[in-house]
């Protein structure tokens, strides 16, 4: 059983406990000598999506530089709605060089355990504190930042299939979202008033190019018109935001007679 702090509102006793062995993250940052963080890492530079069950494993890496060499590093995670996360693995330290060391840890964010908010998405930021070999250290809880998001989901349907050249084509989907409950009963709810553009790829081709913007309703529903002209794949494709993942859907090829 692995041993961890969820991403819950913590008190003041409670983040006593949670950084037995570490000294309490900075206002800002703190150090002394000429130990330094040169990059911070997370999930190998993209967003961590999370949808309704199953973890989300992933890895964050701290790159630090000393005259005497890094000796030690702790990580934690923190980001909206006082969420916290601790890596589920120990961290362990790389030497790149004499004076580089690469630290990392594996984090795991399961929305069945973690997830009780749906403010718990948006940026989070990684806390690090380095301990050169000499000494030295430097601390800072905020060395980098990533995006934890709801995953994002949309469908596409293009109708009537075949239609005849210069007839209507009716281009229907949804976009729903990722909704994190308290109880853990997570389940898939409507996106409303976003935008997603309609985009079309001539058969043959491999490029996709944008026909139209679409407004989502309420219940995420999707809907509208183009004149069918040429064969080829429609789908739907939403650029996500802060909180919220990118997505396309898959594709519906029209055959146009």
């Amino acid at each position: 059983m692995r041993k961890r702090t969820s991403l819950a509102v913590l008190t003041a006793a409670s983040a006593a406990v949670a950084t037995v062995g570490l000294a309490a993250p900075a206002a800002q940052a703190d150090g002394y000598g000429d130990t330094a963080i040169t990059k911070v890492v997370v999930n190998g530079g993209k967003s961590v999506v999370v949808g309704t069950s199953g973890a989300k494993k992933f890895t964050v890496s701290v790159t630090a530089k000393d005259n005497s060499g890094i000796k030690k590093a702790e990580i934690n995670l923190h980001g909206p709605a006082s969420g916290f996360e601790q890596p589920t693995s120990k961290v362990t330290c790389k030497a790149d060089n004499a004076t580089t060391s690469t630290c990392s840890a594996t984090f795991v964010v399961d929305p069945k355990v973690d997830l009780y908010d749906n403010k718990l998405a948006g940026t989070w930021y990684v806390y690090a504190w380095v301990d050169a070999t000499d000494g030295d250290f430097y601390t800072s809880e905020k060395v980098g930042s990533f995006k934890l998001q709801r995953e994002s989901k949309l469908t596409v349907n293009a109708s009537p299939e075949p239609v005849k050249k210069g007839k209507t084509l009716t281009v229907t989907g949804k976009l729903t979202r990722a909704h994190w409950d308290v109880f853990g009963d997570n389940k898939w709810v409507a996106h409303g008033n976003q935008s997603v553009k309609l985009e079309f790829r001539k058969k043959g081709t491999k490029t996709f190019t944008s026909v139209k913007t679409v407004k989502s309703a309420s219940n995420g529903a999707l809907k509208t018109t183009v004149k069918a002209s040429v064969d080829g794949d429609w789908r739907f494709n939403y650029a996500g935001n802060t909180s919220h993942s990118a997505v396309a859907s898959a594709v519906d090829f029209v055959d146009v007679r």
